[in-house]
């Protein structure tokens, strides 16, 4: 195998070893600071930007493969067809190497570039999932933030509203002491004036004492 497939196959296991630590049961913690390395850090960006580098001539090497397959695939079927059986048997494994060959570098290049769109793809989905779950954490927090200061306000509502009941009914004694007051007031001036009447009649003088 030559050196460049031989760097796809290196990029193809590293992309599966890459998406195995992603699907991997990790800890939530252990996740959370792994997707926000690979998605903050500057050496994975400078990283990322050169495997779409590397991806580019992938898809030429998986072109290049896909012709070469389907040209040897047509000398094969012009070999037989015009020779009926191939009477050489080292033209056969000639033909049957070359089209192994190119199978083998047409689904290696592939893999490799179906298994890159996959990877990303989960990449993302995963990051998505880091960040609803930490806005979910968040809104709770929030929510039993203002479960506890709407019990803390309700508490606060009671007491200013016994309070208030209080506040009222001391109000209502005033008033009913000032009204019997006044009415205590307005009895002995009616008192006084049937007295000083009453002296006047019968010629006696009041004394508001004995009285």
């Amino acid at each position: 195998m030559t050196v460049y497939y031989t760097m796809t196959f290196l990029l193809l296991a590293a992309e599966m070893s890459t998406f195995c630590v992603l699907v991997a049961p990790l800890p939530y913690v252990v996740r959370k600071r792994l997707l926000h390395f690979l998605s903050e850090s500057p050496l994975v960006a400078k990283l990322a930007y050169g495997l779409k580098i590397a991806f580019i001539f992938v898809a030429i090497l998986f072109v290049d493969a896909l012709q070469r397959m389907w040209r040897v695939t047509a000398e094969v079927d012009l070999a037989r067809n015009q020779g009926g059986t191939m009477q050489d048997a080292r033209a056969e494994t000639n033909f049957a190497a070359r089209k192994f060959y190119a199978q083998r570098n047409t689904y290696l290049t592939g893999f490799c570039l179906f298994l890159s769109l996959v990877l990303t793809r989960t990449f993302y989905i995963l990051l998505d999932l880091i960040h609803t779950q930490e806005e979910y954490a968040k809104l709770k927090q929030d929510t039993a933030k203002s479960s506890r200061d709407s019990i803390a306000a309700g508490d606060q509502t009671k007491q200013i509203a016994e309070l208030k009941q209080k506040l009222a009914a001391a109000e209502q004694k005033s008033r009913d002491y000032d009204i019997l007051k006044k009415q205590a007031a307005q009895n002995q001036a009616e008192y006084d004036r049937l007295a000083t009447e009453f002296n006047a009649k019968t010629g006696a003088v009041s004394d508001k004492r004995k009285d």
